[in-house]
């Protein structure tokens, strides 16, 4: 594997994600051991010509000899690239650059939200741009995904409670999103479009768990007892790490409130109807 030398990948400090895979990168020996820095922790970088705020937005690569930079998805062509060189031409395609480079963008754009950082200390910085497409654009890949795990699940705790329609878990988790947009508007309007990203978030991520739990639940031949509490279990979780991110975000209890408040509503209707 070849080493990309002299040259400086400048990542978000605040950004979990980017602090991960820019060390993986040195660890790995795809860029040297000065080859990663923070740009809220140094100026060293001030002396190249960097467009700083799309920097943020962007992970910028420079060449210490040239001064060259480039940014967001040919940034990290560029380092791959270099110590994988069978993967240059396909680098290259332009269809491919151009698919790539808008799932960056879906990523880098709603980073803080997928992963919020626990010790954002740079409130002075340059922030990323808040995208409203990448954001409506996050919050659709999630209700859909999560939606469609659920509407699985549901078929686990059929004993317990109907499985309803296909349309059943969109139409509720689509009608979280709006009942908590409203609370937002009221209570903190603008913070709405970071909560709701949060808010998707946790849903995804508990969608995901219990994934894993009708894989194990299926290795098992597990029991309806077991997907309920599985489910119950999850569901805990999620209530903490809404509070997490409502705590990491400067709001109160209410919307942690509301939003276990809608789910109890919902199950109230569900189980008189069945």
């Amino acid at each position: 594997m070849k080493t990309l030398k002299d040259h400086l990948i400048l990542y978000d400090a605040d950004c979990p994600m980017c602090h991960l895979y820019t060390r993986a990168f040195v660890k790995a020996g795809m860029l040297d051991n000065n080859g990663r820095e923070a740009y809220q922790h140094t100026a060293s970088h001030s002396c190249f010509d960097i467009d700083m705020q799309r920097a943020v937005n962007e992970i910028a690569l420079v060449n210490r000899q040239t001064g060259e930079v480039t940014y967001g998805i040919q940034s990290l062509f560029t380092i791959i690239a270099h110590s994988f060189p069978v993967f240059r031409r396909l680098f290259q395609s332009s269809s491919f650059i151009s698919v790539m480079g808008r799932l960056y963008a879906f990523v880098s754009y709603n980073r803080r939200v997928i992963i919020p950082s626990a010790d954002a200390t740079h409130h002075l910085a340059l922030q990323p741009s808040f995208k409203k497409r990448y954001r409506i654009a996050w919050l659709l890949f999630t209700w859909l995904v999560t939606a469609f795990i659920l509407s699985a699940y549901a078929w686990r705790i059929t004993t317990v409670l109907s499985a309803g329609g296909f349309y059943r878990e969109y139409l509720v988790c689509g009608g979280q999103i709006i009942f908590q947009a409203f609370v937002l508007s009221r209570i903190a309007p603008q913070k709405t479009w970071d909560y709701l990203g949060n808010m998707m978030t946790v849903s995804l991520a508990g969608a995901l768990l219990l994934l894993l739990g009708m894989m194990v639940g299926s290795l098992l031949h597990a029991s309806v007892v077991f997907y309920v509490s599985f489910f119950m279990t999850v569901a805990g979780l999620m209530f903490l790490e809404h509070l997490r991110r409502c705590s990491l975000l400067g709001l109160n209890y209410i919307p942690s409130v509301t939003w276990v408040l809608y789910r109890l509503l919902l199950l109230a209707v569900l189980l008189k109807l069945y």
